[in-house]
């Protein structure tokens, strides 16, 4: 059988909708003689006479062109759904209507004995059902249950068995293309609907739904480690963002060597039906549902200007060169001190953009430089990527670290502020929370150097221009950024292990780069929109839930087709230098003020007067020059005491306008 019908497919589609054709007219002859017969009548004349094949002819004739017209022979019939079914109904309808119409003409002129309206109306039902019925069986024969059973008895294909997670609708089209894909790949074997009024233990198109919400995960587990075993897991679109045990569904698999992918749209070239079907990659189970960007607002924010990245050959940075060229920036220029880095962001970047792109080997710490490039360059953004972040390097380099992050980012402040630079946004981190690090209390200082520009009055003698606005957005660590945890463990598990973890209870926050990259954009749309004032000096992103740091390398393994513990080792390290278990995203005596804006909120926190800040610089500047780490330090920590006290007297807060605090 799958012989003959293989061989069917095969022809050329003129041949095949030839066949169909002539097949349609034999089919509307068979109805005609049936009509006449199973109503028992009874023709004034002879089926082969000359009266007889005239009739025949003109049935024929006009049944061809009516189907014709109707489009019948432009459906695929391999994909043909209700509305073609249709089709066929309303042509048939047609068809005998017309042949009525006919007929009444014809006995106006010469009355016919044997034939009124009874013989039409069977005539429609017999022709619509012999005509319908070769298309279902072919159908059936090529994506039904029997095909595929036949097809396995061949031994060409290896079907694997698949699991689908998603919306019911979803799933009625990823088993019919499942079906009709040639050769065939997957088999849908069941269905874990993400519907809460799904209804449990039916069947779509013969597959059954094995499981509803809240019962995914424990169905999952009793199909991987049972006899029924399954090859692939396939999500639906966006499952990520719908389903809360988005990442426990994926650990499941990963743990039963079940492959995961997710269904991401259809492809369809010629006539052949395909799924495109994406792998699942560690950026997508993060615990937190990924946000679809405002793409008008922050091109609107962008779009021909002139932006200039400091820090951009790293991850952060290149990632905001790149989406601001997308944006439609008239010009963007990278200032980065590492020559490799810029070498490698010309190749990072679309050569459709090269020529709006210019770079600069810069030290952000060094005014000299610095002054000359902003100058030159007029940029009407500046975001300040540049800073020192390997938490246990800086605790040995805290005076590189001081220089950068601290000074850097003052000497880029002071010197936008000069040169009436509309906005300059500094990214922060969630190190600079409660800091117990080198990084954190350097990412502090660099906050509140930010924090105390923005709330400087414009006449301050030592101040800024009206126009510069500071702010600086606060969010956690970057998946896959250069020196994260991703990176290290890739490059550890790819050196055969083992995998290096400090503390088994170790969470962080991640968000991927993209995303954070348009947060940040959006964070400084938003702040240019408000009036001073009504804006805040600190944004922060909402990261969502914290991911274990042994999750994250469980993960990483299983992705990589190892298993944790026996493939690759896991060890433990303990905590290093200035590295803390959880790390939070603001702290006590900051209060969260809802924008109006998906995952992004305003920070109402006390800000340390621009003096207090000048003053302890000039202290900093003098510890670091006698190579006093802890006096350093101190002066720093001093500078956030001096902030709370200053707090708990005058409470001197941005005010909260823009919305409630959570």
């Amino acid at each position: 059988m799958t012989s003959h019908i293989e061989a069917v497919s095969g022809l050329r589609p003129k041949v095949r909708r030839a066949i169909i054709m002539v097949l349609d007219i034999v089919m509307v002859l068979i109805a005609v003689a049936l009509s006449l017969t199973l109503s028992q009548s009874r023709l004034s004349f002879e089926a082969f006479s000359s009266a007889g094949f005239a009739c025949w002819a003109s049935i024929i004739v006009l049944s061809h062109l009516l189907f014709r017209y109707c489009g019948l022979y432009n459906t695929v019939w391999r994909f043909a759904s209700t509305p073609d079914f249709f089709n066929i109904l309303k042509s048939c309808a047609i068809l005998t209507v017309t042949l009525y119409c006919v007929s009444l003409v014809v006995r106006s002129f010469q009355p016919v004995a044997g034939l009124n309206e009874r013989q039409f109306i069977v005539f429609f039902l017999v022709s619509f059902t012999i005509i319908s019925a070769p298309r279902i069986f072919y159908r059936f024969l090529r994506d039904g249950a029997s095909w595929r059973i036949l097809s396995r008895g061949t031994g060409k294909t290896s079907i694997k068995r698949a699991m689908f997670v998603g919306k019911l609708s979803e799933a009625d089209v990823i088993i019919r293309f499942t079906r009709t894909a040639q050769p065939a790949e997957y088999s849908i074997v069941g269905i874990l609907a993400i519907e809460n009024g799904a209804p449990e233990g039916t069947r779509i198109q013969g597959v059954p739904v094995v499981a509803i919400r809240p019962r995914l995960v424990e169905a999952l587990e009793e199909y991987a480690k049972g006899t029924a075993s399954l090859d692939l897991l396939i999500f639906g679109s966006g499952a990520e963002h719908e389903i809360e045990e988005y990442s426990e569904l994926v650990r499941v698999a990963r743990h039963g060597d079940i492959a995961v992918v997710q269904f991401s749209g259809l492809s369809q070239l010629g006539q052949e039906g395909k799924l495109v079907l994406d792998a699942v990659e560690m950026e997508t189970i993060l615990r937190r549902s990924t946000v679809p960007s405002d793409v008008k607002r922050i091109s609107a924010f962008v779009g021909g200007k002139r932006v200039l990245v400091t820090g951009g050959a790293g991850s952060i940075g290149r990632t905001l060169v790149k989406r601001s060229l997308e944006l439609g920036a008239d010009a963007v220029l990278v200032a980065d001190n590492s020559e490799f880095g810029i070498f490698q962001l010309s190749q990072y970047i679309d050569e459709q953009h090269h020529d709006r792109l210019k770079v600069r080997i810069a030290d952000v710490a060094d005014r000299r430089q610095i002054t000359r490039v902003v100058s030159e360059f007029k940029p009407d953004i500046i975001f300040h990527a540049a800073a020192l972040k390997h938490v246990p390097l800086l605790e040995e380099n805290w005076d590189s670290a001081i220089q950068t992050n601290v000074f850097g980012t003052l000497v880029c402040a002071e010197v936008a502020a000069r040169c009436g630079v509309a906005q300059f946004v500094l990214v922060s981190s969630d190190k600079a929370v409660d800091p117990s690090s080198v990084l954190g209390i350097t990412k502090r200082a660099a906050e509140q150097i930010v924090s105390a520009l923005h709330g400087t009055p414009p006449s301050d003698p030592g101040g800024r221009r009206p126009a510069t606005k500071f702010i600086a957005v606060r969010f956690g660590n970057v998946f896959g950024s250069n020196g994260s945890v991703a990176t290290i463990f890739q490059s550890q598990i790819e050196a055969g292990g083992p995998v290096t973890i400090t503390d088994r209870r170790m969470t962080r926050y991640f968000m991927t780069v993209a995303e954070a990259v348009d947060l940040v954009i959006m964070s400084a749309a938003d702040a240019a929109s408000r009036p001073s004032g009504e804006d805040y000096a600190v944004y922060m992103l909402d990261m969502g839930k914290p991911v274990p740091i042994l999750e994250v390398a469980e993960t990483m393994i299983r992705m990589s087709g190892k298993s944790p513990y026996t493939d690759i080792p896991i060890r433990f390290t303990g905590i290093r230098p200035g590295e803390k278990l959880h790390e939070t995203l603001h702290g006590e005596d900051e209060e969260l003020v809802e924008l109006g804006i998906s995952k992004i909120f305003g920070l109402s926190t006390d800000v340390v007067e621009w003096s207090d800040v000048q003053v302890a610089l000039a202290a900093l500047q003098q510890s670091v020059k006698n190579q006093g780490k802890a006096a350093s330090l101190a002066v720093l920590a001093g500078l956030d005491r001096a902030k709370k006290a200053r707090g708990s007297t005058d409470q001197r807060a941005i005010p909260k306008t823009a919305g409630q605090a959570t």
